[in-house]
């Protein structure tokens, strides 16, 4: 897997500023069906290592290769997938280059970095399918999720917090106060934030809410929430949680609070319980929005946005062990209970 780590220039900058004509051309790839033995350049922007986002594209890069020996044409993605390690300018920088490049259409993975693909994209009008999109109507990124209404349309992760609330309730009745842990910078966040907080105030219950936009801050967070000895924790699709869960996992397994959680990637780095979508799935779906859209002429603006079904409860083992809770009251609760060790990525 090719990832490129790229430092901002100037020149690049002004590209952004000057392919308003060039990359016009990539929109019109779409009004009609291409033919065999067409070639495609595909470009790909994670937003930052972890291990959901890193499954997400290898689903993507594995389903376009499926599409290729399929339809006897080339998706070259090799060539334009980047990485921007959570930072904005670097984010900036790919979006420039990838437009200078003129690639035929743009896959951002996670909110942040399809909110930049979209301000690239407004005037030349490069396709763009996002992946793992928790809110796109708050994100600004559609019109609407039937008709996203532009050049841009993708798969969403969209987080059902109040089954999740269920399952922390349902494992400790008890509960008397839950901690809520997330970057407040991250729009993904907000809603489901919002959500939790009116769950517990439905149930009398108080809330202790501490945020950080990187590890030492979400380090630190971690410990206020066991300083205040609140009886579990809850984290929506918070990327910048995500990448520090090996960091703090263990914070709470000493503690005996249980991590509940929007991705599985966080069982798997150690929290006690992750909640959400199938990410290969997801991957995948999105891999084959972008082939309706560069073979068969599918326009984005009318491609609504595919929501995947969200009902997967991964429980970590270990973890559930060391604090001593138990799971098995999830059955019947959610679509699907799977278990998990410990582990940086997934195999």
């Amino acid at each position: 897997m090719l990832k490129k780590f790229i430092a901002l220039s100037v020149s690049s900058l002004l590209a952004l500023s000057m392919v308003g004509c060039g990359g016009a051309s990539a929109l019109s790839n779409t009004n009609e069906a291409s033919e065999e033995g067409a070639t495609y350049k595909v470009g790909i922007v994670q937003f930052v290592d972890d291990a959901s986002l890193n499954q997400i594209e290898a689903a993507i890069e594995a389903e376009l290769d499926a599409k290729s020996a399929e339809l006897g044409v080339t998706f070259n993605y090799k060539d334009y997938t980047y990485n921007g390690q959570a930072d904005s300018s670097t984010l900036n920088q790919i979006a420039a280059d990838l437009v200078a490049e003129k690639v035929d259409i743009i896959i951002p993975i996670a909110t942040p970095t399809a909110m930049i693909m979209q301000a690239a994209t407004e005037e030349n009008q490069i396709p763009v399918v996002f992946s793992a999109v928790s809110d796109p109507l708050t994100a600004g990124l559609v019109d609407s999720l039937e008709a996203p209404g532009a050049n841009i349309t993708g798969t969403s992760d969209a987080f059902n917090t109040d089954t999740l609330m269920d399952l922390m309730f349902a494992a400790n009745p008890a509960i008397k106060s839950v901690g809520l842990l997330y970057n407040k910078s991250e729009d993904a966040s907000t809603a489901a934030i919002a959500a939790a907080k009116a769950y517990c105030e439905s149930k009398g219950v108080e809330w202790v809410e501490k945020t950080g936009t990187n590890n030492d801050e979400v380090s630190l967070a971690a410990d206020a929430l066991v300083a205040a000895k609140v009886d579990a924790i809850f984290t929506p699709t918070d990327n910048t949680i995500m990448t520090a869960e090996l960091a703090i996992y263990e914070k709470f397994i000493e503690a005996g609070i249980p991590h509940y959680t929007g991705a599985d990637s966080f069982a798997l780095n150690g929290a006690f319980c992750g909640f959400g979508v199938n990410y290969v799935d997801l991957g995948t779906a999105t891999a084959d929005m972008v082939v309706d859209i560069l073979v068969n002429g599918a326009d984005p603006a009318t491609t609504g946005v595919q929501t995947m079904s969200n009902g997967i409860a991964t429980v970590n083992i270990e973890t559930a062990e060391a604090i001593g809770l138990a799971y098995d009251m999830f059955e019947g609760l959610c679509d699907t209970v799977k278990e998990i060790t410990t582990a940086e990525e997934f195999e």
